[in-house]
């Protein structure tokens, strides 16, 4: 049994996905990103194989993606972000003509070319109001767990308005909305309607043209695709998993120079 794996480390969190030689994916992981990258993405490989139920001497090549790439010891290979979200949301919808992927501290569109190979991307160059990370200094202000903000956000009836570019001056107006006796639900649909705009301002900056896929964790708010869906007026494609998409393009990169390469003798992964 040979197994592939993509390792991705994010400000948040890490994401394993493991794939055999016949491009299915086998198993996955995702663990709280600590300081100790090289532990921590030891322990997300340990538990995808685990998932995929099989052994250490399995893993025959990895790589490695996102902001703590360079600190893994153990990869075969290092890959950007963009690269492996491409990828892994062309693997998964192939007819996908643009990506959005909203991470905890940055919002980057990219537009695809045939294969899911990268024709152009643009990031996000303002502040934090501009990312997955003010989502949750937002529900740390609010007093709401962060996976309440999707349900929570599909209930509003009149959204109120966010339109600060700075994450300081857009708390400031979540306070006064507060103040104003604003519900929870119009305050929250607000923000994701805010970040939804600065998404489709990055999206028709690379071309939007057809189905979009959202990638990354806050693709898991329900409020915010529905926010996106409006936006854009555009097919957006959500994984089950969509923080895993990233892992999941790097292990299909690496199982593309695993291949190529002729299926070169692994060294020790998870010794």
């Amino acid at each position: 049994m040979a197994f592939i794996a993509g390792i991705d480390i994010g400000s948040k969190t890490t994401k394993a996905v493991v794939v055999d030689e016949q491009r299915r994916i086998r198993g996955t992981s995702l663990i709280k990103t600590r300081p100790d990258f090289p532990g921590v993405a030891k322990e997300a490989l340990e538990k995808a194989v685990a998932d995929a139920g099989g052994n250490p001497e399995d893993v025959k090549y990895v790589a490695a993606t996102g902001l703590g790439r360079y600190n893994i010891p153990f990869r075969d290979l290092q890959i950007t972000e963009i690269t492996c979200a491409a990828r892994g949301a062309a693997y998964l919808y192939p007819n996908t003509k643009c990506v959005l992927d909203v991470g905890g501290q940055s919002t980057r569109a990219i537009k695809l070319r045939e294969g899911g190979k990268v024709k152009e991307f643009k990031s996000n160059d303002k502040c934090a109001a501009g990312s997955g990370g003010f989502l949750e200094r937002a529900a740390h202000y609010l007093e709401i767990r962060l996976d309440q903000l999707g349900p929570l956000s599909m209930e509003a009836d009149k959204p109120t308005t966010i339109s600060s570019i700075c994450a300081v001056l857009a708390e400031s107006e979540i306070i006064n909305h507060v103040n104003e006796g604003q519900s929870l639900q119009n305050i929250i649909r607000g923000i994701h309607n805010s970040l939804a705009s600065r998404s489709k301002g990055l999206l028709s900056r690379v071309g939007l043209d057809g189905e979009v896929t959202f990638v990354g964790g806050v693709a898991r708010q329900s409020g915010m695709v529905a926010a996106l869906k409006e936006a854009i007026n555009s097919p957006v494609n959500v994984d089950k998993d969509p923080d895993l998409v990233t892992a999941l393009g790097a292990a299909l990169l690496a199982l593309q120079r695993y291949q190529k390469l002729g299926s070169p003798a692994s060294k020790a992964h998870l010794n």
